[in-house]
């Protein structure tokens, strides 16, 4: 789950700390201080973790891109500058645009919003964003709540009581409420002292980076692992009554099933299964052997190394043998644990978790039923155990089979339109072309309810039109013209042009016979 850490920078963070033998101090200091126990504690639980470092005022900095080295992180912390004033929304919208530039919209990230309280002033201050919502136009969009999914940990270096004179306290907590109440405004308890900030992001780390350990469990072998990234709770749908559910602290292994009867079942997420060393040997409990001699320790790495792990040979049997584990999440709730390679001569033990219930995957029916073989007196599928019925080919053809549009990324919907513009160009040779990119194109905007689509191709159609050169064939324009105009009644009434079924073909003109593939 990657970090986004926005830095507050403004004047207002260099305010000194009241109180005795704190004169030097400063807000900057106790965010700087407690962001350092933060990297600290995702260099040594969470490696694999992808942190971001930007520092805002008016303006939004990128100091560090996503990197696993915390060492960067704390160098640039340090070498931060003084700014002018608080923008809150800049902060925000360039930590959506961040991720969404490296990660999509599916990813889940965390947004560590480290501040004062102050809101700033005029216009881009956050009460003003806030006032202003409702005014708002599709291209001056408030980055709240984030295109995707996202927790927003907004972390005061002041006290309830401050933030609360200030009346600043709503605001904040409006942030969160905007963000579909993923996520929490921390501030100091008691004295603002660094020993208060360094509590505040103790408890950030509790409730979002604590390390999600269980006990993996396969007869009467057992190993201790650490899910990464943490499972998050779920809320089954079709339920009437739905609340959250949580994966167990006890992972069940109930059997096996080859590579290929799994085949690519849909699932909700995937995890590094990591072993970790037992407590009672010395380690804590993220694993890492906790002593106070570097000798020593290096000396106990060298003896966890050699201890023999069940997820290690888990983890070989199941690429040899080229199969999965199924594994027992929760009350009819299952996953697989398989082998996934990084590259040729690195592969990971992976947990991927299905979805609620018993019939996640159709070509093996219900999960809870399958039994091996074994336990039946004769082999219910003749002597030859090569012709298994898994999977169960359907007798329709499978939709991915098919040639279908695909716009999970902004690069896929512009392909598709710079292909029919493309064909456009190529009028009147690419003729029958140019109407199925056409139809294709209206088909896939129909489905998703992207109405908007049609117009807006017709517009660069008639664009195309307008720049025809001289000498171009006469039945170009006439094809172009009509496509624009087809593709317009597309998104009007009756729904005879709105049918999926309906295709838009070409004019017939006295030049079509001139004219061809």
């Amino acid at each position: 789950m990657p970090t986004v850490v926005l830095l507050d920078t403004s004047l207002s963070m260099a305010r000194p700390i009241c109180g005795e033998a704190a004169d030097e101090v400063q807000r900057k200091h106790l965010a700087a201080h407690g962001l350092g126990i933060l990297f600290e504690h995702l260099s040594s639980q969470y490696r694999l973790e992808f942190t971001a470092l930007a520092a805002f005022s008016s303006a939004c900095k990128l100091l560090v891109p996503f990197t696993r080295d915390c060492n960067v992180l704390q160098e640039e912390l340090s070498c931060v500058d003084d700014q002018d004033k608080t923008c809150i929304e800049v902060a925000l919208q360039t930590a959506s645009t961040l991720v969404q530039e490296e990660w999509g919209l599916n990813t889940c990230c965390q947004i560590v919003l480290v501040t004062d309280g102050c809101l700033g002033i005029g216009k881009g201050s956050l009460r003003h964003s806030l006032r202003t919502l409702a005014q708002r136009t599709e291209n001056s969009t408030f980055p709240l709540p984030f295109a995707f999914p996202a927790k927003l940990h907004v972390m005061c270096a002041a006290s309830l009581e401050e933030l609360q004179a200030m009346g600043t306290l709503d605001s904040l907590e409006r942030l969160v409420e905007l963000n579909n109440g993923q996520g929490k405004v921390y501030t100091l308890e008691g004295s603002i002292s660094i020993k208060a900030a360094q509590a505040m992001f103790c408890k950030l780390i509790d409730d979002a980076f604590s390390p999600f350990l269980s006990v993996l469990h396969c007869g009467h072998l057992s190993s201790e692992v650490h899910l990464f990234p943490r499972p998050e709770p779920i809320v089954p749908e079709n339920q009437l009554e739905p609340h959250p559910i949580t994966v167990s602290a006890d992972l069940q292994i109930v059997g096996f099933i080859e590579i290929g009867d799994v085949a690519s079942p849909p699932v909700l997420s995937r995890h590094l299964v990591l072993p970790t060393s037992s407590t009672k040997d010395g380690g804590d409990e993220g694993g890492a052997p906790h002593v106070e001699d570097g000798g020593e320790e290096e000396v106990s790495v060298q003896k966890a190394g050699s201890r023999p792990s069940f997820c290690v040979l888990l983890h070989g049997s199941l690429k040899v043998e080229a199969m999965v584990a199924m594994v027992q999440l929760g009350p009819e709730w299952l996953g697989m644990l398989h082998s996934q390679a990084d590259s040729k001569k690195k592969s990971n033990l992976m947990l991927s978790l299905f979805y609620p219930g018993t019939e996640m995957m159709p070509w093996l029916g219900r999960l809870d039923r399958l039994t091996p073989i074994s336990d039946f007196a004769e082999n219910p599928y003749g002597e030859d155990n090569s012709k298994m019925p898994f999977p169960v080919i359907p007798e329709s053809k499978r939709s991915y089979a098919q040639n279908v549009v695909v716009w999970i990324k902004p690069s896929a919907l512009q392909g598709d339109i710079q292909r029919v513009l493309r064909n456009a160009r190529k009028l009147p040779e690419k003729l029958q072309t140019f109407y199925k990119e056409v139809n294709r194109l209206r088909r896939a905007a129909l489905a998703c309810g992207f109405t908007d689509l049609p117009n807006a191709v017709a517009e660069l159609l008639e664009r195309e039109c307008s720049l025809l050169p001289d000498k171009t064939h006469p039945d170009v324009a006439f094809q172009l013209i009509h496509a624009a105009k087809q593709l317009r009644r597309s998104t009007r009434r009756p729904a005879e042009h709105t049918n999926y079924e309906y295709t838009i073909v070409p004019l017939r003109t006295h030049f079509s016979d001139n004219t061809g593939d």
